[in-house]
């Protein structure tokens, strides 16, 4: 076979290896999404968010996306810094995993598991079967991809060429491991890097003195992925990115240093080169685990003194606007502009709603005080993005920049509603509780509880939907509400039922509870009509619920 063929086919491998990648990705997403953002954003001690980190990566076959899911959570101040990067070292962990799961033979599995997904992402109709069906396809496509790697690596092997090349290179260990970062970052993917690595050396074109450097490279490289993917990020998003890669660079430091220093390498276990390259793998983020669950603390504070907040003159909520007059007459950016504004509203109300009912619960005025600030800010937002796209209206748009600005505008307003939901009905039960109303009796807390964290994952996929306006994420929105409409008739049930008994703690708070379950579905209400739009241009939302007359 010739060089431009072998070439062709190993980029055309590498290309549907990270398509499979994102295919499984996407598809346990969608069929599970709301699943997985509640284990990313669960909390809980640090071995067990290290945990859940782990199962997500290895469901989703990407420490990114968890990243990425860690840095939003951040952001509304649902995670806490050195529990954000438990979770991120888990993801590692288990992404290295699902590079071990997949470095096995599992050559006869590739076309059954292509049959089964292909057969359920086209043929069944329910959606979690079809996603379902979209992952499963994706892990078959990943493993045909990988022997059309190992079919397209045969041949260099062979060749005199490559391996004298990377000889060459690999004199330099230093300059190897850099590469093997840039290449991971610019593959955004170290699941497909590492697979890449080990099918080399399975042909004998990677010897095992050059795999290591190449290993702690891809290692290093992941974490920059992150922090190059959270860069636009406030603050608090980027900190999880930056301590995750602290913590890998000086773990890959230290590992580079011992094998500088000619220290042994061959007590890895595996009987071949790939085989110990992956144990490699493996054991160093096993290790970083085990250090880092140790050690999130003092590193969360080294990276808030490296990424210092700027002045806020007390005010937590203080942002500067994305609102340019300098492009109003410019309108596809100014309503770039306004949407990333709507964003920070968006941001705004998680931030208000995330720890209301703990305000509730154990309310203090301080606490009350400052969830009302957050809700002035969002009244000034709502008022600037309003006076801002009526601006821009008065240009020249086209239809489609038209609907947009209309899009965003009711937006605004939904989130401004929503915003005074919280702070009119909520905020007022947690005033009323300081003033000395009742508690509430213990399972009508927590059905309260449950309703409301159903509601804050709606508002969370809100906020994913200004981002990237996808269908699938306005389905689930939809699918949402549904959810909470049987919640908040599921607990007024409940809550009659116990009034009926005569239990004291639920007479005593009935007109509290009844109010926090209003209000808490006025404001899923709000934020899911922000879906509709996205659904309407695809054709699933029906005009009425009504039988059409006969």
């Amino acid at each position: 076979m010739s060089l431009p063929a072998v070439a062709l086919e190993l980029a055309a491998a590498t290309v549907l290896l990270l398509y499979a990648v994102s295919l499984v990705k996407a598809g346990v997403e969608a069929a599970s999404g709301d699943l997985v953002a509640r284990s990313v954003g669960g909390g809980g001690s640090r071995p067990r968010a290290a945990l859940y980190g782990c199962l997500v990566a290895i469901g989703l076959q990407s420490s990114t996306a968890v990243a990425m899911l860690a840095a939003g959570f951040a952001i509304s101040g649902a995670l806490a810094l050195d529990v954000g990067l438990a979770v991120l070292l888990g993801a590692d962990l288990g992404s290295a995993l699902v590079v071990k799961i997949l470095s096995f033979d599992l050559h006869w599995l590739a076309p059954l598991l292509v049959a089964i997904g292909g057969l359920l992402h086209l043929k069944t109709h329910k959606r979690k079967s079809v996603e379902a069906g979209r992952a499963v396809l994706g892990i078959g496509l990943l493993l045909l991809s990988l022997q059309m790697i190992g079919h397209a690596t045969a041949p260099l092997a062979q060749s005199p060429l490559l391996p004298s090349a990377i000889a060459f290179i690999g004199k330099d260990g230093l300059t190897v491991m850099i590469l093997a970062a840039l290449f991971t970052w610019a593959l955004h993917s170290t699941v497909a890097a590492i697979l890449l690595i080990l099918t080399f050396a399975a042909k004998g074109i990677v010897p095992f003195d050059v795999g290591i450097p190449l290993i702690l490279g891809v290692n290093l490289g992941g974490g920059l992925i992150a922090l190059w993917l959270t860069r636009g990020l406030p603050v608090e998003g980027r900190r999880l990115p930056l301590g995750n890669l602290i913590f890998r660079a000086l773990f890959s430091v230290a590992a580079f240093i011992l094998f500088s220093l000619h220290a042994p390498f061959a007590w890895l276990p595996g009987d071949t080169v790939a085989g110990k390259l992956v144990n490699l793998h493996v054991l160093f983020n096993a290790a970083l685990v085990l250090v880092g669950l140790v050690t999130c603390g003092p590193m969360a504070r080294l990276v808030r003194l490296l990424t210092p907040e700027a002045a806020r003159e007390g005010d937590l909520t203080a942002h500067a606007s994305a609102l340019d007059r300098a492009l109003i007459d410019k309108p596809a950016q100014a309503l770039a502009a306004a949407a990333r504004e709507v964003l920070h509203m968006g941001n705004l109300i998680t931030r208000m709603l995330e720890p209301v009912m703990t305000v509730i619960e154990a309310p203090t005025p301080e606490a009350v005080k400052a969830l009302r600030r957050i809700d002035g800010d969002i009244h000034r937002a709502h008022s600037e993005i309003k006076l801002y796209i009526a601006a821009v209206n008065r240009g020249v748009l086209t239809e489609e920049q038209s609907a947009r600005g209309i899009e965003l505008t009711e937006a605004a307003i939904h989130l401004e509603y929503a915003g005074d939901v919280v702070a009119k009905s909520l905020l007022q039960m947690a005033e009323e509780r300081i003033a000395g109303a009742g508690a509430f009796s213990q399972e009508g807390w927590r059905e309260l509880t449950l309703l409301h964290a159903a509601v804050f994952s709606n508002v969370r996929l809100a906020a994913n939907l200004l981002v990237s306006p996808d269908p699938v994420i306005a389905r689930e929105m939809v699918r949402q509400k549904e959810h909470v409409r049987r919640l908040v008739e599921g607990s007024s049930k409940s809550h009659l039922e116990r009034l009926r008994q005569g239990i004291a703690a639920s007479i005593q708070s009935s007109d509290m509870h009844l109010e926090i379950v209003r209000a808490l579905k006025e404001v899923n209400s709000l934020v899911t009509t922000m879906a509709y739009p996205r659904l309407r241009e695809t054709g699933d939302l029906l005009e009425s619920r009504l039988i059409p007359a006969a």
